[in-house]
């Protein structure tokens, strides 16, 4: 009997991490469109040759692993000790939503980046590319070359996304192995989904309204969590956020056809 009580509680237990698991992947699969808006942008602005963005792209990723686990561990240890941060976390949630919808698309310009100001203060850059190579020794002095700087701008615009999407994961479950790992998958895939739909992006007209919803949910959910000790199950949280996607990207399609029938 132990043995079957213990098999049950166990399978119960693994059914509701899988379901906080797949409800983190698809939620930072589904916020992390706006980073491909910006490695578009990014892109664009420094004139990287297509079979260079491959390789930015690769150790962009490699680099955000590192800094987005840093960001959680150090996140949640900082919540376990300091309860009241899930609030600060709960409305930075539900202002990021309202901000989406409010402030529509804003321009973004890369060059008046404050790192990269900062960074080309104490390394050298080299005027044009030197193939695919991040750094060169020029007359015994070290350089950095305009690839290591949308690099630089890669992760720098990875860490200001994930202050809004771990927090967002984080407020499903305090699991920091699945917090990370929803993550890691999530991120691990967006290489691919950048060559995949970097050339239809314009299609999902609204989905950034459905990201808005989504977010403002889990920050009301986060803070009902802390104040009102209630907490919705992990299912109806992925069923939300599945719900919610599901709609917007089938509006965004109905929208586009209109348009182009009008």
């Amino acid at each position: 009997m132990a043995l079957l009580f213990d098999g049950g509680l166990y399978f119960v237990q693994g059914k509701v991490k899988a379901i906080e698991f797949l409800a983190g992947y698809l939620l930072e699969k589904a916020l992390s469109v706006d980073n491909i808006f910006v490695f578009l942008l990014l892109f664009s602005y420094f004139r990287v040759a297509p079979q260079y963005q491959h390789k930015v792209l690769f150790w962009g990723i490699l680099g955000a692993l590192a800094l987005r686990g840093a960001f959680i561990f150090g996140g949640l240890a900082l919540i376990e000790r300091f309860t009241w941060l899930m609030y600060v976390l709960g409305v930075l949630l539900i202002v990021t939503g309202i901000n989406m919808v409010t402030h529509g698309e804003s321009e973004m310009d890369p060059g008046k980046s404050l790192m990269l100001r900062l960074f080309r203060r104490f390394m050298p850059v080299t005027p044009d590319y030197v193939g695919g190579r991040f750094f060169v020794r020029k007359n015994g002095r070290l350089m950095a070359t305009p690839l290591f700087i949308v690099l630089l701008m890669v992760e720098t615009t990875d860490v200001v996304f994930a202050v809004d999407s771990i927090p967002a994961v984080i407020a499903i479950t305090k699991d920091s192995f699945i917090v990370y790992t929803s993550n890691v998958f999530a991120i691990l895939g967006l290489r691919s989904l950048f060559f995949a739909v970097s050339g239809f992006m314009e299609l999902f007209h609204y989905l950034k309204i459905g990201l808005a919803a989504i977010l403002a949910f889990v920050g009301c959910k986060m803070i009902a969590g802390v104040h009102f000790h209630y907490h919705l199950p992990p299912l109806v949280s992925l069923g939300v956020i599945v719900g919610v996607l599901t709609l917007s990207v089938a509006a965004s399609l109905i929208w586009q056809k209109t348009e182009h029938e009008g």
